[in-house]
C-alpha cells in the first residue's frame, strides 16, 4: 500500500455500502414495475375520477396513517399548490392535518374515529377519497372507507401485499402486490400520486395527450 491510498478496510465498507444502494434502487423499481404491468388500468380509473370530482367542483379527501399520513399531506399540497403546470388552486384536504381535531375525536371516540367523523363533517356527495393503507387493515382508514360510501364519496385505495379489506371496500383499488416491505409499498404508493398529478393537471388543463 503506498501513501495515499485507503485503508482496506474503508475499501471494502464503501463497496458494500454501493452494493446496498444497488440492491434497494433495484427492488424499488422492481415493485414499481410488477404495478405499472398489473394495475394501469386501475391507475387510468383513479385518474378519472379524481378528474371528474375536481371538474364538478367537488373536492379530493386523503387519509391515512404514519407515512401514508405524511403521503396524504403531500399529494393534498400538490393539488391546493401546483403539481408542475400553472393552473387555479384544486380543492384537497388531509384529514391528518388538524391536531385539534384528531385528538379531540381520538380522545372522545376511539382513534379508529378520526377520519371517520372528518368525513362525516366535510365530505359531500361527489367528492373522491384517496386512503391510503399499505397493509390495507388499519382500522382507522376503513372506518372512514365505510363513512365515504355513506356520503356518497368515491374511494380510490392505495395499499399493499395481499391488500387486506380495503381492497375489497373501494371503487378503485390500487395494490402493490410485489412487496410485502411498507418502504417499497410506500415508494410506489408516492410515484402513483404524482401520476395522479400529473395526468389531472393535464386534463384539466385541456392538455391531455393521447
Amino acid at each position: 500500500m503506498t501513501l495515499g491510498d485507503p485503508p482496506p478496510t474503508i475499501g471494502r465498507a464503501v463497496s458494500d455500502t454501493q452494493r446496498a444502494i444497488r440492491e434497494l434502487f433495484a427492488d424499488s423499481i422492481r415493485v414499481k414495475q410488477a404495478f405499472l404491468a398489473d394495475q394501469l388500468g386501475g391507475l387510468e380509473r383513479a385518474v378519472d375520477l379524481v378528474v371528474e370530482a375536481l371538474a364538478e367542483g367537488n373536492k379530493v379527501v386523503l387519509f391515512g396513517n404514519g407515512g401514508s399520513a405524511a403521503d396524504a399531506q403531500h399529494l393534498a399540497a400538490e393539488f391546493v399548490g401546483r403539481f408542475r403546470l400553472e393552473r387555479k388552486a384544486l380543492s384537497a384536504i388531509a384529514l391528518t392535518t388538524d391536531t385539534s381535531a384528531l385528538t379531540a375525536i381520538a380522545n372522545d371516540y376511539g382513534y379508529e374515529q378520526v377520519f371517520a367523523r372528518q368525513v362525516r363533517a366535510l365530505a359531500l356527495p361527489g367528492d373522491v377519497a384517496l386512503a391510503i393503507s399499505t397493509s390495507g387493515r388499519s382500522p382507522s382508514v376503513l372506518r372512514a372507507v365505510e363513512a365515504c360510501h355513506q356520503r356518497g364519496v368515491r374511494v380510490i385505495a392505495l395499499t399493499g401485499g395481499e391488500g387486506g379489506p380495503l381492497l375489497a371496500m373501494a371503487d378503485v383499488g390500487l395494490l402493490v402486490a410485489a412487496s410485502r416491505q411498507s418502504a417499497r409499498i410506500q415508494e410506489t404508493h408516492i410515484l402513483v400520486g404524482h401520476v395522479i398529478c400529473e395526468l389531472v393537471d393535464r386534463r384539466l388543463a385541456g392538455r391531455a395527450r393521447p
